[in-house]
């Protein structure tokens, strides 16, 4: 390959160049230069290209040597006149530092801001400063940061208070306005000056060149060679997947390189692709054109010199070298802006600071990068150049008045949005995806309007007035494009065919809210700017309007004795649009008008005696109108993007300047008008009038039989025209209507918020509008009128509505959906029938209005309303006929209350003057005028009362009644007696007490009636019980525990103490013995027997490594490795669990066979993942939906005869050796008789008495159990080794026997670390699982070759009793001691079948014991005994026989071993090691005879206490002092224990670097994780992708298990496994989780669960934030600290091996978790 060789030669002749180079005497030579550009570039244009760019790949270990000693170095001596490390250490030292931190933001960096101090929510502190400042104590907001912005701490107009943490605090003593320059020598900022002035305008130069084959002058190399780059350019239209598939095309590389260069071009920018001659390049980039420019503009690709490459390079590396250069000192940083900002030759804007950002979007990203970062440590940390380079940039109160920076911004703005109507309004129909791009990029320029408002102006000068009102001009017009955008027509007849586009105008809206807000905020903020600003929006809004009025004719409204002149006009015909901007603006100016008072101060100067009030109401009628048709369901036909619309109009995001605003203007409008006209042009608007107006309205229009669909849209508009009505009258929490502080209006939507049900601080936090801060002002009041309470394991923290705050409550609340309002009344009337209160929910009392809106409260008392309500209480009369409906009834009923609850507050506030205007009770008891003499609206009141059909209106009715009644007296009192309010409520009180008696009375009966009832019930049961004593006395026995239990087995035990094994052992009797399961498939009952039916539990086999103490273990080959013997790290485990569930085999085949061919169906339908993967044998059990693979077969438990006489040890063990030489011989032979070579020397072994080795035993079971024995086989087998299944496979049993082993010490390790009993606190599915599980394992012998498991026994044995005749056994050491025990009692049968000497199974179970007991306390003696000895108490003499044992066989260890073991003198320490160490083997040992041969525990092991050791060694028949067992066989144990230390493999591991395992095995924790989130946040933005040099990692993530950082989610970090490209995580799964895994991704703040390659799911993550909520996806920002409860659940799940049930019940409950590549992470 010709770019390697040029590779390997371009050092060695850079080589003697390099050697002879001194950069010292290069710096000697350019301080004597006359003409010093000249000289550098002569040096740049030689050195350059001779070490940038020699090859393919930009070879950066060659580039990092030698740039820094032949370019940069000399740079830096003639900087400093000395060896630069000295000069620039000078520097430093004399530095005085910034006060600005100035860190920049690495990608996913921490950053924190505080919601109290900061200016705007940009002001942000790097972790470091936080933790140093003030803000820590207060409510602060934690992000991530996207990269590259910096550190403001030291910027004193980024913080209200606070600028400054404790490292960057100003000097007291240092006048800190002192020159930084004032240190240096003249000749030392000469030379600096000239050495940035050149670097910089090379490095400008370079990165600005648009020339691809030649260099600016001075640069030209010496030789030029013919060797050119194919540079890719990054672009925002095309996909990585596009770009993948032309390089392949295009450069033929493969896949995995393709992706390497998409990754770097995203990355960086841009990368070079191929490398070669011109044509060889060229021709690629025409491959690579063509491909992309069939749909699209094509990629950008340029043919590069390799020289220019070259010093665009070096001119990146110039950049980073002068920003780290100014670090030294404040002095070289004033330089460096000095020599930026210098204007250059062309005048104005070209300083070379103004060229790069103009040349911005021509450059590609890494230049961008490093370049933004220059300007961030230089320009933005020196506080003199900050301002000055602001003014360049944006050429912003400052700005405002100087440069009127927010007249540019808008106009730029109105300029690019072209697309207009003929009125000139903004057109977004025919919208392409380009311009909905460049929408967006448009969109970025009100981000900067709103930092221009952001902080309002403390003064006012009259220039900034005038800008600002000018300003103000702009923005109108911006507002008057906008009024009456995308207008809307009804479709009558058929649907809409094409949704029309509304997003844009939307989009548009939300993002000016702020702004317009804001706007507001400013105007208020001076009398004569609000003045002005409203005379123009006035202005504007009329102009608006005169564009409107063609053909809208004239009309006369009459009704109830007053008329009014208004236009005709249907909403349901017309046009009619949702945006007004303009009238919006106008209504908030007006409220203002009223806060400031500036209304009734100024009223000469404001034109409000000009306005037309049915002006200013038509067009937000007209919105309001349209809202309510569409509530009716006329505009059906219109499609979705109309439903959309109005969504968002009430939409918490958009309703403060869209619905809140057309109220406020209906209220100034209706407050300058007549109510009566206000009220007809409404009933006209809504098309109701003609309903209201005929003279007999109240006998309903019911002749004309109209159309069912007209009455019920008619009753709708009904109800929405009274709801308005209710609305304009009662809405007055907004500051100017009614008289409140912003902080009431709050409060009131927080209250309303809780009063639908408890919510979490988010809930409330969306439910309320942000401002342009993010702030919602809720922290302020949320604790008057709500409790906190805290969350548990699950859940979150709730806020619960004091019950002193529910009077606020309105049942019509503004801002509440339909769906809110009725749980809201459900929940308030269910708590006040809950206090045995009435439960009518009467309208609240309201703040005051404040005097410019006053006379709305004449809209309850006018005529055309009371008729209104009159007709809807007549047609209330007649029950059916559907001509009314009951919400439209209860509207009108909380109408007549408001008037009511008003006039009692007037009467209360009117008591010292007596005249009061406003006499509701007056009006309603007036009856109708003369002709038609209607009775009045109290008279029907007391008429409704009665009438059957009004039941649930009965209680608002009698309120109301009351009330009246109450009003009246108050009126009476205050007429005859001297005014005082307390009359008024002592009638109150008298009515209440009256109500308080009657009910106190009436529970006082109900008392006395519950009372009698119990006590009739208690004699019947003392009869009862006396009658049938005996049953009674029966069950009682039954509860007690200690009765039971020796009743249990008293009569079967020969002794009467438990033991679990030997031939000592509890025997079950035959009723015992007998089990009774239900099949939950067929629901049919059976007995388990050998002969019969097979019945099987669901159950799921995985690979573990939850117990495993060494991870770095490389996996095993699958086909070669022999799991007979079980290492004691437990690297990999096969873990069995079960739900429980029992089947019978049959039934469960059907199932599954019903599973199967689901799947196959739906595999044709559609191709995504189902949360089980059949292909595996995985189901979901039919009852529990768990994910299961397999099924284990329930056995009875095994009879076995118990024979008096049994040989001791050393007998039986000689027994058994005879038999396993028969055996061996006997296998041997058959070997040789299918042609193997004989061995020589094998003797025949003649067998012992009664042992046939020809006898083949009757298998004893059913077939189907068979059949079910060797299905769990195969796939314990299959799970374990990750092989295809195969019956027949040697291996079969060993993985069973290891299933069962693994399984019970996992449970063993549980129990302990949950601090639990060892027996009788399991549930009952790990119960079933386990005793299912060892009777399994003692079964399945009988389906697998007897010769096998013979074989498999020998090679087990010879591990215990070591035996020439078979080779390979492992050293002592490397053994687990319960696997080997299991594996042995397991194995067992297949040779006691051959025996027919009367040897029993319990004999051989207990011989097993005691040996593997021995070597396990052989094994701990080696491995476990700690060097450093503690001076602990000896065992006051009470275990000193076991000390002076252990000692003594310590001493014969080391005898045996020499030097591998220390010495230890104490016993009292050996046996304490000792006692440590075997304790879990004894427990699991325990655990797994109980459930072999069913002997039921001791109730000492029922609970945790002091006994377990004595009654553990009683169990199982031990002596308590172990080492009696080496003791009392000591000639058997001595040459056994020779043997094993001879093993070789013993003293190798004892001398081994490696360390060993020490028992008792840790058990496994998850991960410490830090207490603060940020600390996570922190240490994974400074991780970086290992594969992709040094890049900042997207999406870090952690694995839980054992504490790497992973780069997951991308491209970079994907690698092969099993064929199949997946992500790191899964990847990393295979090696550390053996397939499981549990992660937590940073970023988002949310654990992973992932399980093999297709089932993942999200887990709620440990940390919380105070409010006791997750914040998945950081995106609110609250400070979260870990909650141990919570991370102890996840690790709970995880030692359980629940993960994967876990997934699996996820995926079950959301479907769109299937969907995900889990692979890909």
């Amino acid at each position: 390959m010709a770019a390697a060789e040029t590779d390997r030669e371009a050092p060695s002749a850079l080589c003697s160049e390099f050697l002879n180079f001194s950069a010292k005497d290069t710096a000697a030579k350019w301080l004597l230069a006359s003409n010093l550009p000249k000289e550098v570039y002569q040096h740049l244009a030689c050195y350059v290209p001779k070490i940038y760019c020699l090859g393919p790949n930009l070879n950066p270990q060659n580039e990092d040597l030698l740039a820094p000693l032949l370019l940069q170095s000399p740079l830096e001596w003639y900087l400093c006149g000395e060896e630069p490390s000295v000069g620039l250490a000078k520097l430093e030292q004399n530095n005085q530092p910034s006060q600005l931190c100035g860190h920049v933001f690495k990608v996913g960096e921490p950053t924190y801001s505080c919601r109290e101090c900061a200016a705007d929510p940009t002001c942000v502190l790097c972790m470091q400063c936080f933790l140093g400042s003030v803000h820590k104590e207060h409510r602060y907001r934690m992000t991530t940061s996207g990269g590259g912005g910096f550190c403001d701490c030291g910027d004193t107009e980024a913080w209200k208070k606070g600028p400054y943490c404790q490292k960057h605090e100003p000097n007291i003593s240092d006048s800190s306005q002192k020159d930084p320059l004032a240190n240096m020598t003249e000749e030392m900022i000469a030379r600096t000056y000239n050495v940035f002035s050149i670097i910089l305008k090379y490095a400008v130069d370079m990165l600005t060149w648009d020339k691809e084959d030649e260099l600016p002058e001075g640069l030209e190399p010496p030789v030029r060679g013919d060797t050119y780059y194919c540079m890719l350019f990054n672009d925002e239209v095309h996909t990585y997947e596009q770009v993948i598939y032309t390089l392949q095309k295009a450069v033929n590389c493969t896949q995995k390189e393709a992706v390497s260069f998409a990754t770097t071009v995203d990355r960086d920018g841009r990368k070079s692709v191929r490398f070669g001659d011109f044509q060889f390049c060229e021709q690629a980039k025409s491959v690579i054109v063509r491909n992309t420019s069939r749909q699209t503009k094509p990629l950008r690709v340029q043919v590069m010199h390799s020289s220019v490459v070259a010093h665009q390079c070096f001119a990146l590396k110039a950049l980073t070298w002068l920003g780290q250069i100014i670090r030294y000192s404040d002095a070289l940083r004033r330089i460096l802006c000095q020599v930026g900002l210098q204007r250059g030759p062309e005048g104005e804007n070209s300083s070379l600071v103004d060229t790069l950002m103009l040349c911005d979007s021509k450059m590609w990203k890494g230049a961008r990068n490093v370049y933004h970062q220059l300007f961030m440590s230089s320009l933005l940390m020196d506080s003199k150049y900050k301002k000055l380079f602001a003014i360049q940039f944006a050429k912003a109160r400052m700005l405002i008045t100087e440069e009127n920076l927010m007249t540019t911004i808008i106009r730029t703005f109105v300029d690019h949005l072209r697309h207009r109507d003929l009125q000139g309004r903004f057109q977004f129909e025919r919208y392409t995806a380009q311009q909905a791009f460049k929408f967006r990029r448009v969109q970025s320029l009100i981000g900067d309007l709103k930092y221009v408002l952001i902080s309002r102006p403390t003064e006012w000068t009259d220039q900034l007035r005038e800008k600002y009102l000018e300003g103000f001009d702009a923005f109108l017009e911006l507002l008057k494009c906008m009024q009456g955008m995308d207008p809307v027509v009804r479709q009558v007849g058929q649907h809409i065919e094409m949704e029309p586009e509304w997003e844009a105008a939307f989009t548009l809206q939300m993002k000016l809210t702020h702004i317009i807000s804001m706007m507001q905020e400013w105007c208020a903020s001076d009398e004569r700017v609000l003045i002005e600003a409203y005379k123009k929006c006035l202005s504007a809004l009329t102009h608006c309007h005169s564009g409107f009025t063609d053909g809208e004719q004239p009309i006369t409204l009459s009704m109830c004795g007053h008329s009014v002149e208004t236009i005709r006009y249907c909403v349901s015909q017309e046009k009619v649009s949702i945006h007004l901007p303009v009238s919006r603006l106008l209504a908030g100016l007006h409220a203002l008008l009223s806060t400031t008072e500036v209304a009734y101060r100024f009223p000469v100067q404001l034109p409000l005696s000009e306005l037309s009030p049915p002006m200013l109401i038509e067009h937000p009628l007209r919105c309001l109108v349209l809202c309510a048709q569409v509530h009716a369901g006329m505009w059906r036909r219109n499609g979705f993007s109309l439903v959309n619309q109005i969504y968002y109009y009430h939409n918490v995001k958009c309703r403060v300047e869209m619905f809140d605003k057309d109220l406020i203007m209906l209220q100034a409008g209706a407050s300058m008008m007549d109510p009566n006209h206000f009220l007809m042009i409404v009933l006209s608007r809504f098309e109701l009038y003609h309903i209201f107006s005929s003279a007999d309205c109240r006998k309903r229009y019911s002749r004309e039989n109209a159309h069912k669909d007209v009455v019920q849209q008619n009753n709708t508009l009904t109800e929405e025209m009274l709801h308005l009505v209710i609305m304009i009258v009662g809405e007055r929490y907004t500051a100017g209507v009614g008289q409140v502080e912003s902080s009431d209006e709050t409060r009131r939507e927080i209250v309303h918020q809780l009063c639908i049900r408890p919510m979490a601080h988010s809930e409330l936090v969306k439910a309320l509008p942000e401002n342009e801060n993010k702030e919602t002002g809720m922290e302020r009041v949320i604790d008057s009128v709500a409790l906190f309470k805290k969350p548990g394991v699950t859940g979150r923290g709730l806020y619960k509505l004091r019950p002193d705050c529910a009077k606020m409550f309105n049942l019509y609340f503004h801002h509440y959906s339909r769906a809110d309002q009725s749980k809201a009344e459900e929940a308030q009337r269910r708590i006040k029938r809950q206090n045995g209160e009435d439960s009518v929910l009467p309208p609240p009392v309201l703040p005051r209005f404040c005097p410019l809106f006053a006379s709305l409260v004449n809209i309850l008392q006018c005529d055309v309303l009371l008729g209104i309500l009159g007709a809807v209480l007549q047609w209330a009369m007649e029950p059916s006929g559907g001509h009314w409906s009951e919400s439209m009834l209860q509207r009108v009923l909380h109408l007549i209350g408001m008037g009511l609850v008003e006039e009692q507050q007037h009467l209360i506030g009117s008591a010292d003057d007596n005249d009061t205007n406003f006499n509701f009770t007056l009006k309603i008891s007036r009856p109708g005028e003369a002709p038609a003499n209607t009775p009045s609206i109290l008279a029907l009141l007391e008429t409704l009362q009665n009438a059957p059909h009004l039941e649930v209106h009965k209680d608002m009715i009698r309120w109301i009644l009351k009330t009246v009644a109450n009003i009246k007296t108050t009126r009476e009192c205050t007429a005859s007696a001297p005014p005082s309010d307390s009359s008024g409520h002592s009638q109150e009180e008298t009515v209440r007490d009256k109500d308080k008696a009657e009910r106190k009375r009436k529970a006082e009966m109900a008392r006395l009636r519950r009372e009698k009832i119990m006590a009739q019930m208690s004699e019947m049961q003392r009869h009862f019980i006396n009658e049938n004593k005996e049953l009674f006395q029966q069950s009682l026995e039954e509860l007690d525990p200690s009765t039971s239990s020796t009743l249990e087995h008293s009569p079967s035990s020969c002794d009467s103490a438990l033991v679990c094994v030997g031939p000592r052992r509890w025997r079950a009797g035959g009723s015992e013995r007998r089990q009774m399961v239900t099949c939950i498939l067929c629901q049919e009952e059976q007995e388990i027997r050998t002969d019969g039916k097979a019945m099987v539990l669901a159950a799921f086999v995985q690979r573990s490594t939850v117990m495993s103490k060494n991870r770095k273990r490389p996996p095993h080959n699958p086909d070669k490795y022999d799991p007979l013997f079980m290492h004691p790290d437990l690297s990999f485990g096969t873990h069995t669990g079960s739900c429980g569930h029992i089947m019978h085999s049959h039934c469960w085949q059907r199932y599954f066979e019903a599973v199967q061919a689901k799947e196959q169906r739906r595999q044709q339908r559609l191709r995504v993942h189902t949360s089980y993967d059949v292909e595996n044998g995985e189901f979901l059990c039919p009852l529990c939906e768990c994910l299961s693979n397999t099924v284990i077969p329930l056995l009875p438990l095994t009879k076995t005869s118990c024979s008096s006489e049994q040989p001791d040890l050393s007998q039986w063990l000689s027994i058994t050796s005879q038999q396993m030489k028969a055996l061996l011989s006997a296998h041997r032979k058959a070997a040789d008789a299918e042609g193997v070579d004989a061995m020589d020397g094998v003797n025949d072994c003649p067998p012992p008495d009664g042992f046939k080795l020809d006898y083949t035993p009757k298998n004893p079971y059913s077939s189907t159990i068979k059949e079910m024995l060797t299905t769990f086989g195969t796939a314990t087998y299959k799970v374990g080794l990750k092989v295809h299944p195969n019956e027949q496979d040697p291996r079969v049993p060993i993985m069973c026997w290891g299933s069962c082993a693994y399984t019970i010490q996992c449970i063993e390790r549980l129990l302990v670390d949950e601090e639990k009993p060892l027996f009788g606190s399991l549930p009952c599915r790990q119960d079933d699982c386990l005793s299912s599980l060892t009777r399994f394992g003692s079964a399945c012998w009988t389906v697998s070759s007897h010769t096998t498991v013979q074989n498999h026994f020998i090679r087990l044995l010879a591990a215990l009793v070591p035996d020439p005749r078979v080779e390979n056994t492992p050293c002592i050491l490397d053994i687990d001691m319960f696997h080997l025990l299991v594996s042995l009692v397991l194995s067992h049968p297949a040779i006691l079948c051959l025996d027919s000497s009367g040897l029993s199974a319990d004999a051989a179970q207990l011989h097993f014991l005691h040996l593997v007991t021995v070597a396990h306390i052989v094994q701990i003696l080696l491995t476990s005994v700690p060097e450093e000895m503690q001076m602990e108490q000896e065992g006051g003499g009470a275990e000193r026989e076991e000390e002076e044992n252990v000692c003594m066989l310590y001493n014969t260890l080391r005898t045996h071993l020499g030097s591998g073991l220390h010495e230890v003198s104490s016993g009292w320490h050996l046996w304490h090691c000792v006692k440590a160490g075997i304790l879990p083997y004894l427990r699991a040992a325990a655990l797994f005879f109980h459930y072999l041969n069913g002997a039921p525990a001791p109730p000492e092991l029922h609970t945790l206490g002091a006994g377990e050791w004595e009654a553990l060694c009683g169990y199982l028949c031990l002596p308590s002092n172990l080492l009696q067992l080496y003791y009392n066989n000591q000639e058997l144990m001595e040459p056994l224990l020779q043997r094993w230390c001879s093993h070789p493999g013993v003293l190798r591991g004892l001398q081994s670097s490696v360390a060993l395992i020490r028992f008792p095995r840790e058990s496994n924790h998850l991960i410490e994780l830090p207490g603060d989130y940020s600390a996570l946040i922190n240490q994974a933005s400074s991780f970086t992708c290992p594969k992709s040099g040094g890049d900042k990692s997207r999406a870090p993530t952690l694995c839980l298990v054992c504490g790497a950082m992973l780069c997951s989610q991308s491209y970079c970090c994907q690698t092969e496994l099993e064929g199949e490209d997946v992500g790191a995580c899964t990847a990393h799964t295979f090696a550390c989780g053996a397939g499981v895994g549990i992660f937590l991704r940073v970023r988002e703040s949310q654990v992973l669960f992932l399980a093999g390659k297709t089932k993942g799911c999200f887990y709620a993550p440990p940390y919380l934030d105070d409010y006791g909520e997750t914040d998945q996806g950081l995106r609110r920002g609250n400070p979260l600290h870990l909650c141990q409860e919570r991370y102890r659940k996840v690790q709970k799940l995880w030692r359980q091996h629940s993960i994967t049930e876990e997934i699996g019940h996820a995926q079950e409950a959301n479907q769109t978790l299937v969907g995900i590549d889990w692979q890909h992470l």
